[in-house]
């Protein structure tokens, strides 16, 4: 062991291995705060005038090449103060400095250089990636040739095992970020179950189309536009519906749609005329009275569609295929509740519940009921990607009509038909099953 060993060259190492100690220590820090914070409140701080939350939001855009750039000097300066280290304590203790600078480096760096930063970061994510997006920007631009020649050869290894990179994929997803957060703040107690719902469903109108919340045309409530002036009257008044299709010949031919208020104006003034009685109601051609129906694709998103209604100022529209054939019927009122939930007033029909859950832990369900209306009220995971209902669920899966009283097991559910009406399955009794009955299924 060299006694003499305290003198300039050993105090300027040691002062160098202390500088590099922490740039590691800024690096790692930066990293966990660049990467953890909210877009969201560093957007919200930006438009506050914070500049820094500004320059935060710009760096993170490329993602690959900011999270490169902050390895790239972190590595650099570990591996050098690793370096100095060495050469410092094997100078002190002779061959065994080596052993005891890994270990004395080893302490230093996962504690001050790690461990420390990263948890302050963690706690402070948008404050710290406000002070140390501008010096990050800076040390991004200094070593983007360096970063960029790593890149190359970081794809073209990749690429070796049939791994393809997208340049522009973004490594923060807003809507993920929402969705997940919800989905832990309910789970924590913190957000409702309500609230998570209606926040969700907003988020999710631009991934749902007219298709799978649409009335389907069996269920429309339409009149024959030839019909009794009276017999139309009528049959407005004791609707539940302000509005109604109007067809021609065949339910397929729709010309017209009917509001209960348009029809009632045209009667009061046809009552009003000089000598007019009753029998007057003869004379109205509501063809003069219907307005001209609105037509849209089935395949049209939701959040367009609602954009649309509020442009055109209607509720209503009839939906059709790409052949222009009728499918159904959708309003204003079925997107919003897919936000709020069911909405209802006092002229809405008393429906039965499409879901009834009893003692024994199973479910009853209408088999109409899409299946995100039923992953809504149970919390289950249901997959919708080949089917929009229950029915049509355990139609795909059965690759079968089934017939009452079969059972099928799939997703870890147990599906029982109860009950089916020509083609259509109309009950369903449906029970989650255990983790170890759904492997043996």
């Amino acid at each position: 062991m060299d006694t003499n060993f305290l003198d300039a060259a050993f105090i300027g190492s040691a002062a160098t291995i202390l500088i590099l100690l922490a740039f590691s220590a800024f690096f790692s820090g930066s990293e966990t705060a660049l990467t953890g914070a909210s877009r969201a409140k560093l957007r919200a701080r930006a438009d506050k005038g914070e500049k820094g939350a500004d320059v935060a939001l710009n760096v993170t855009e490329d993602s690959e090449k900011l999270i490169g750039a902050i390895l790239l000097g972190n590595n650099v300066v570990n591996i050098l103060s690793t370096s100095l280290a060495t050469a410092l304590l094997t100078r002190v203790f002779g061959d065994s400095g080596v052993a005891l600078a890994t270990l004395a480096m080893t302490v230093l760096v996962l504690i001050f250089a790690e461990v420390l930063p990263k948890t302050y970061s963690i706690n402070n994510p948008e404050t710290v990636a406000t002070k140390v997006a501008r010096p990050i920007k800076l040390i991004t631009i200094l070593l983007a040739p360096v970063v960029a020649i790593v890149r190359l050869v970081v794809r073209g290894i990749l690429r070796l095992f049939g791994q393809r990179t997208n340049a522009d994929t973004h490594m923060f997803s807003i809507h993920e970020e929402i969705a997940g957060a919800l989905a832990l703040g309910q789970s924590e107690g913190t957000v409702d179950k309500e609230d998570r719902d209606r926040l969700l469903g907003a988020l999710d109108l631009g991934n749902r189309t007219v298709e799978e919340i649409m009335l389907h045309r069996s269920h429309i409530e339409m009149l024959d536009v030839n019909s009794e002036p009276s017999e139309i009257l009528t049959a407005v008044l004791s609707s539940p519906y302000t509005r109604l299709p109007l067809y021609d010949g065949e339910r397929e031919n729709v010309v017209g749609i009917i509001h209960s208020k348009d029809l009632l104006r045209a009667v009061e003034k046809l009552l009003r005329e000089d000598g007019s009685t009753l029998q007057s109601i003869r004379q109205l051609d509501v063809t003069q009275v219907m307005m001209k129906p609105y037509f849209i694709p089935e395949t049209s998103p939701l959040d367009e569609q609602m954009r649309e209604f509020l442009k055109r100022r209607t509720h209503f529209a009839l939906v059709v295929d790409e052949y222009g054939d009728l499918r159904g019927l959708l309003t204003l009122e079925d997107i919003l509740e897919e936000i709020v939930g069911e909405i209802t007033d006092e002229h809405d029909p008393t429906a039965p519940s499409r879901l009834l859950p009893n003692a024994a832990g199973d479910y009853i369900v209408d088999g109409g009921m899409t299946i995100r209306d039923l992953n809504r009220e149970t919390d289950w995971s249901l997959p919708d990607d080949e089917a929009h209902t229950i029915a049509g669920l355990v139609i795909h899966e059965a690759q079968t009509i089934p017939t009452p009283g079969q059972v099928f097991s799939f997703h870890s559910f147990r599906f029982e038909v109860l009950a089916r009406k020509d083609n259509r399955i109309t009950r369903l009794k449906i029970r989650p099953l255990l983790p170890s009955a759904a492997e043996e299924g």
